[in-house]
């Protein structure tokens, strides 16, 4: 009886780890790859929404996005990767 309800915590582990913890990771690696790969002149959506151009990008990790308010400071991790890249590359038209 001891043998299979560790059987069954180490499967429910397996489970949980290919089903949430492992896409979660490859997630936060496809978004910091998105932020060092942004440059000037890339139109980008913030996660809040707000739609700009990158103006210039700083060392310390902030970028400056004209948008129709002016000019604003925002960290790297605020551009919404998923969001920026269907605002770049619009579904085709079947």
């Amino acid at each position: 009886m001891e043998q299979q309800s560790l059987i069954l915590l180490v499967l429910m582990f397996v489970v949980v780890y290919f089903f949430m913890i492992r896409p979660q990771m490859k997630r936060q690696k496809q978004e910091k790859k998105f932020a060092a790969e942004l440059k000037r002149g890339d139109k980008v959506i913030t996660k809040s929404g707000l739609h700009g151009k990158i103006l210039d990008l700083n060392e310390d990790g902030t970028c400056v996005i004209e948008s129709g308010a002016g000019k604003m400071k925002f960290e790297r991790s605020a551009i919404s990767m998923e969001l920026s890249n269907k605002l770049n590359n619009p579904p085709a038209k079947k």
